[in-house]
């Protein structure tokens, strides 16, 4: 099997991506705000101090500890973890514009960009960091104030890096757009794109409700993005319900719902993830008992070199997800167990082993790290045990 190279490693996430159609002001800024590639920062204003002037997270993390420690917490912290390094660093060298597509959202900003005049070695490896999204030319952008307000009473020049511009876009979900959604001719299989949340969500009662990426991902402009690795987050989103397990006629019956009920887009998103509905007899000990499991899977599965979709899955905002659990009662059976498994990563983890086994060449320490990060990923959300009558 000739396998990709590489992947589009995206944070997935358990999101509500703006309301119907974006402003035309949030439109022109969000377009020129992430014009591709983005160009480099250029000379820092000769008042800058050496922290005004840096575009490393810890030097904004000076004036706004909080939003660092949250961000260092975040995906968007190791957007150019071992998994993508892993793969970048041959990537470079066999397929560099291949390889430098990956920047656009995993390191955006010209100084991490390999071969770039302002390419600066220390700060590539930060992945997406506070200037990707809020430093253009030196200039600062943020969101409106928390009052609404769009100016500072202060002179700008008076005030740390000259102030900053303030922008509704900032609050909008076209703004995560540009990494959440492959344009119309983006890479597809079956003929739906690879990444398709922004419309997944554009399409959901969220969006006519006006809810946006910010207002589950960043609750009170917190800078956490919390998505699918996230056992809260994924509980908020879903309703389940687990029946009584009942015997009949030498079987076991009993049936496990997940309704998607505060998740703005399919869930999950993206080709990367597995949620797992199960059900399992257990003995006496609370062992499982072998042969009695049965598994629904909630998944778009492809293969590993992206051209075949073997099934997807998931479950639009709205709709429910059923397993069913039929099973011979083994006799040994004295309790039954219904579970749900996420597996965030499960994609990762098949990607990574094969393109280990098939020579990761000075990728290889990453990749490893990477893909034992991958298989330590899964957590259970839903676990309930309930005797055989």
């Amino acid at each position: 099997m000739r396998m990709r190279r590489s992947l589009v490693l995206l944070p997935v996430v358990l999101a509500v991506v703006t309301a119907c159609a974006a402003a035309p002001d949030v439109e022109e800024f969000v377009a020129r705000h992430w014009r591709a590639p983005l160009a480099g920062q250029g000379p820092a204003p000769a008042k800058f101090s050496p922290t005004e002037a840096s575009l490393h997270p810890e030097a904004c993390g000076a004036c706004h500890p909080a939003q660092l420690a949250d961000w260092r917490t975040s995906l968007h912290a190791k957007t150019m973890g071992p998994g993508v390094a892993g793969q970048l660093v041959e990537m470079l060298h066999d397929d560099r514009e291949s390889a430098l597509r990956c920047y656009t959202c995993h390191a955006p900003l010209a100084e991490q960009r390999p071969g770039d005049p302002a390419f600066d070695g220390t700060l590539a490896a930060h992945g997406l960091v506070c200037a990707a999204c809020h430093v253009r030319s030196h200039e600062r952008f943020g969101p409106p104030r928390r009052d609404g307000g769009i100016d500072s009473p202060a002179p700008r020049a008076s005030l740390p890096h000259n102030g900053v511009t303030r922008t509704p876009a900032f609050l909008s979900s076209e703004f995560c757009r540009g990494c959440h959604q492959f344009s119309p001719n983006g890479l597809a299989v079956n003929g739906k794109l690879l990444e398709d949340t922004y419309e997944e969500w554009k399409a959901s009662r969220f969006a006519r409700a006006g809810t946006q990426c910010q207002d589950c991902h960043m609750p009170d402009r917190r800078h956490l993005w919390r998505g699918i690795h996230d056992p809260d987050m994924v509980r908020q989103g879903l309703r389940i319900t687990a029946g009584v397990p009942v015997r009949r006629a030498g079987e076991v019956r009993a049936t496990l719902l997940v309704q998607s009920v505060r998740v703005g887009h399919k869930f999950p998103t993206y080709v990367v993830p597995r949620v797992v509905l199960r059900g399992e007899q257990l003995d006496a000990d609370g062992r499982a008992i072998d042969g009695t499991r049965r598994d629904y899977v909630i998944a778009r599965e492809v293969t590993l070199d992206l051209e075949r979709e073997d099934r997807d899955t998931r479950v639009a905002p709205g709709a429910t997800a059923r397993l069913d659990y039929r099973a011979p009662q083994d006799p040994r059976a004295r309790r039954m167990r219904l579970a749900i498994v996420v597996e965030p990563d499960a994609f990762y983890e098949r990607f990574f082993a094969a393109l280990l086994e098939n020579g990761a060449g000075r990728g290889d320490a990453d990749l490893k790290r990477a893909l034992d990060a991958a298989r330590r990923s899964p957590f259970t959300v839903y676990e309930r045990v309930r005797p055989l009558g």
